[in-house]
């Protein structure tokens, strides 16, 4: 026997509903799963999280700004070597591993000794290369007294040709700017730290952790 016409939109009344229903309630999950903060920290996760807090505190420096230097260096991969010799999750030179040794060496703090014979073995031991880094980026954020997008700079390019670019204001060592840095593995480093490390401001920057961190390095 036919449906009448009302019993045909009837039918299909009900299923429009219930496929409304579904859609509208993946839509609710799908919205919910993407804004919150675990979908995140699953997105843009930071591995060796004691190690960057550990070092960040005794150098002074934002944790959270490690984290995006690394993140943008190796991908938290300690194995990472470069084709010009960088070694692991910083991706730090011999030579400079070697001369950062030796500063801490004269500060008195503690350093790993086979870095001033330039072993380069150690370099591939997270804690070890997170903690020479993050002397580094001390070191750089006080020689561009305290710009740290310049810092930042300053760790791709080496600090001697950032500070040609500003001294013959090619470049004011703004991030509003940074279009202007001439080299573009330099430029797009900056940009993909900084991109970063507002990620990771939004997503842990809340976090009792990084927070304690942060705080203890002004």
């Amino acid at each position: 026997m036919a449906n009448t016409p009302n019993q045909g939109q009837s039918w299909w009344d009900t299923f429009f509903n219930k496929r409304t229903l579904t859609s509208a309630i993946l839509l609710i999950l799908v919205i919910g799963l993407i804004t919150s903060n675990q979908f995140w920290r699953w997105m843009y996760p930071i591995g060796y999280q004691s190690d960057i807090q550990q070092a960040a505190k005794e150098a002074k420096v934002d944790p959270l700004l490690v984290a995006s230097v690394i993140r943008v260096e190796s991908k938290f991969d300690p194995t990472d070597v470069s084709d010009a010799g960088a070694i692991g999750l910083m991706q730090l030179m011999p030579g400079t591993a070697q001369w950062i040794a030796q500063q801490m060496q004269q500060e008195g703090q503690a350093y790993n000794p086979a870095l001033l014979s330039g072993n380069t073995a150690d370099l591939s031991v997270p804690g070890i290369n997170i903690r020479v880094g993050s002397w580094y980026i001390h070191y750089l954020i006080q020689q561009f007294h305290g710009n740290v997008v310049a810092a930042v700079a300053g760790y791709n390019a080496g600090p001697r040709r950032v500070q040609v670019w500003l001294n013959d204001k090619v470049w004011n060592g703004q991030l509003g700017t940074i279009t202007n840095i001439p080299v573009g593995e330099t430029r797009h480093f900056v940009d993909r730290v900084f991109y970063n490390h507002n990620l990771y401001e939004r997503i842990y920057g809340h976090d009792a952790d990084w927070q304690k961190v942060k705080g203890a390095t002004g």
